[in-house]
């Protein structure tokens, strides 16, 4: 009875090293921004209900929603790159070289994750800057020592206006923690 066995190589060094190295990163990012993603996106839920049921909207409120929502979508598209890092680094530590992806193709994904995530930073900032103007255009409309009751309901703040404000402040931070990983990973990889 004969038996072939082949003997395998061990992994170079570098492909060790690039794997862990991409293993620690993708969980990193991947658990950071969805932790801090499932919060963001609750507080953002949260408070759309609220802003919808207003009869005087003020006017960008649309925008800086869309804003904030399209932030979140792009953290989605971020945590979902995270996710396949780890994958890319499970499939490096394959034995055969012609089964472990190309260093072009894993840079590439890295530069995608970047990208979604500069995009994703520069809308929830934009959605952020809208809410702060909205709500100093309603605090700014409220007459110097003018009592409470006299004034009308849209020029008040309500607690809507700061769930939206936090959201978008949590989504800019889950977007940097993104940016983190993907320069790491390029400043370790692309060498």
């Amino acid at each position: 009875m004969s038996q072939n066995y082949q003997i395998s190589q061990p992994l170079p060094p570098n492909v060790k090293r690039a794997a862990t190295i991409l293993q620690w990163s993708g969980n990193i990012g991947f658990w950071g921004q969805l932790v801090l993603g499932v919060l963001a996106a609750a507080l953002l839920f949260l408070a759309l209900p609220g802003l919808a049921g207003q009869e005087n909207r003020t006017e960008g409120t649309n925008f800086s929603i869309f804003c904030s929502i399209a932030g979140v979508s792009a953290l989605l598209i971020s945590i979902l790159i995270c996710f396949r890092y780890k994958k890319i680094a499970q499939s490096m530590r394959n034995p055969e070289a012609k089964a472990r992806p190309k260093k072009s193709s894993t840079l590439q994904l890295i530069r995608a994750g970047l990208l979604s995530n500069l995009v994703g930073i520069f809308l929830s900032i934009i959605g952020a800057e809208g809410f702060v103007g909205l709500v100093w255009l309603k605090l700014s409309n409220i007459p110097q020592g003018a009592s409470v009751y006299g004034t009308s309901s849209s020029n008040l703040l309500t607690p809507n206006d700061f769930l939206l404000l936090l959201a978008n402040t949590h989504t800019i931070l889950c977007h940097f923690v993104g940016i983190v990983v993907g320069l790491y990973l390029l400043d370790r990889l692309d060498r």
